[in-house]
C-alpha cells in the first residue's frame, strides 16, 4: 500500500510548508509527499527538491496547462492555493499504487501518526473534520459567536485537512471537487461561498461512505480551543482532551493568531510552548531569497499590484478574457492599458469599452 499526501502554497508559505513535510516525514517516512506550488521562484531563489523534505512537486501550469494565467488572474492569493487543491487530488490520485491520499494545509504540523485514519480510508472513501465537535456553553456568548456561527458562515468541515480512499466514491468526490473549485472557489459570502469549504457542507449530502471525524486531536486550532486542553502523559506523548494530537493548526501566525490563542487557551501553558516552537521551526525554515508577501501572479509584468476589483472584473466579463488572454501583461493592446482607459483607479466605468455580459 502506498499512501500520497500534499500540501498547495505560493513561495511565500514555503517556510511553513517546510515545517510541515519535515513533521510528517518524521511520522511517515514511507508516505510520498508532494508540494503544489501556485507560483514562481523569486530571482535569486531557486527550489532544489532534493534539498526538501517533498518527493514531488506540482506546479498550477502542469495542472492547468495553456489555461493557467487567465484563470489564476480571476483569484487572488488565498483562493488561487486552494482553488488548485481539486485538481491536484485528482491527479494525485492518477499515480499508480496511489491508494489513499492525504492534504493537509502549509500551516499544520504533525505531531503523532495518522495511523487511525489510514485504517478509515478501508471502510470510508472520504475523511473530513469539523470545526467544532462539541458545542460551547450557552452562557458563553463570545465563543459561540466565534467558533459555532463562524463555522455556520465559513464551512462546517476545515478543508485544511480531507483524506480521500482511492476508489469509485473518493474519485468521484475528487472530481466534484475540482469542478467546483475550478468556477466557485472564491471569498464570497455574500453568495454563500468561502473558497473550498462551503461546497464540502455537501459531502454528507452527496458521496457514500462519508466519515466526519470527531476526534479532539484533530484538527486542533484556535476556533476549537473552547473545548480542548493539551497536555504531555508520562511519556512525552502530546495529548488533547487525553488523546493523541494527531495534528496541530497554526492558523493566522501572527497577531490574530495570538489574540484568539490567549481568548480560549488561557492557562494551558503547553499550547503557548507549541507556538514557541512552531514560530521557531517556521524562521528556521525561512529563505531570505524569498521576498515577504511574494506571490508571481500577485502583480502585473510592470510590478504594479494587481487590486481585488480587477480581478473580481476580469473573472465575470465574459468579453475581458475573450480578448485579453494574457492579462498579467503590460503594453499596448494589453489588458492594463485597457483598465488604463476605462476604469477610474482601478474601478470600473461602464461609458467606454466593453459591455458587461
Amino acid at each position: 500500500m502506498t499512501i500520497h499526501a500534499f500540501t498547495s502554497c505560493s513561495y511565500s508559505y514555503l517556510n511553513r510548508a517546510r515545517v510541515l513535510s519535515s513533521s510528517l516525514r518524521r511520522q511517515h517516512p514511507d508516505w510520498v509527499i508532494w508540494l503544489v506550488i501556485t507560483d514562481k521562484e523569486p530571482e535569486g531563489f531557486t527550489f532544489d527538491l532534493a534539498q526538501e523534505d517533498y518527493d514531488c512537486i506540482l506546479t498550477a501550469e502542469e495542472l492547468f496547462g495553456d489555461e493557467t494565467e487567465r484563470w489564476l488572474f480571476g483569484h487572488d492569493i488565498v483562493e488561487a492555493c486552494t482553488a488548485v487543491k481539486g485538481r491536484a487530488c485528482v491527479r494525485i490520485l492518477e499515480e499508480a499504487g496511489c491508494d489513499k491520499l492525504f492534504y493537509f494545509d502549509p500551516d499544520i504540523a504533525l505531531f503523532n501518526p495518522m495511523s487511525d485514519v489510514v485504517d478509515l480510508l478501508d471502510t470510508h472513501s472520504i475523511v473530513l473534520t469539523p470545526h467544532q465537535i462539541d458545542p460551547d456553553p450557552m452562557s458563553d456568548k463570545v465563543a459561540i459567536r466565534d467558533n459555532e456561527i463562524t463555522s455556520l458562515a465559513y464551512g462546517v468541515f476545515n478543508l485544511g485537512f480531507v483524506a480521500i480512499a482511492n476508489d469509485d466514491e473518493g474519485r468521484r468526490f475528487a472530481q466534484w471537487w475540482d469542478d467546483r473549485l475550478h468556477d466557485w472557489c472564491h471569498d464570497r459570502l455574500d453568495i454563500g461561498l468561502f473558497v473550498d469549504q462551503k461546497w464540502c457542507n455537501l459531502v454528507p449530502c452527496f458521496f457514500d461512505r462519508v466519515k466526519v471525524l470527531r476526534d479532539p486531536g484533530y484538527n486542533v486550532a484556535s476556533w476549537n480551543l473552547s473545548q480542548r486542553v493539551m497536555r504531555y502523559d508520562d511519556q512525552g506523548t502530546a495529548l488533547i482532551n487525553d488523546r493523541p494530537l494527531r495534528f496541530y493548526h497554526f492558523t493566522k501566525l501572527g497577531p490574530v493568531g495570538d489574540t484568539m490563542t490567549q481568548r480560549y487557551a488561557q492557562d494551558n501553558i503547553e499550547i503557548y510552548e507549541l507556538w514557541w516552537w512552531y514560530r521557531t521551526a517556521v524562521a528556521e525554515a525561512s529563505s531570505r531569497e524569498i521576498p515577504k508577501g511574494w506571490w508571481f501572479y500577485g502583480v502585473f509584468d510592470n510590478g504594479e499590484t494587481i487590486p481585488k476589483s480587477v480581478r473580481e472584473l476580469y473573472r465575470d466579463r465574459q468579453d475581458l478574457r475573450a480578448a485579453f488572454t494574457s492579462p498579467l501583461r503590460t503594453g499596448e493592446g494589453s489588458f492594463y492599458e485597457w483598465l488604463q482607459s476605462n476604469t477610474e483607479l482601478m474601478g470600473v466605468n461602464e461609458e467606454r469599452g466593453f459591455v458587461p455580459v
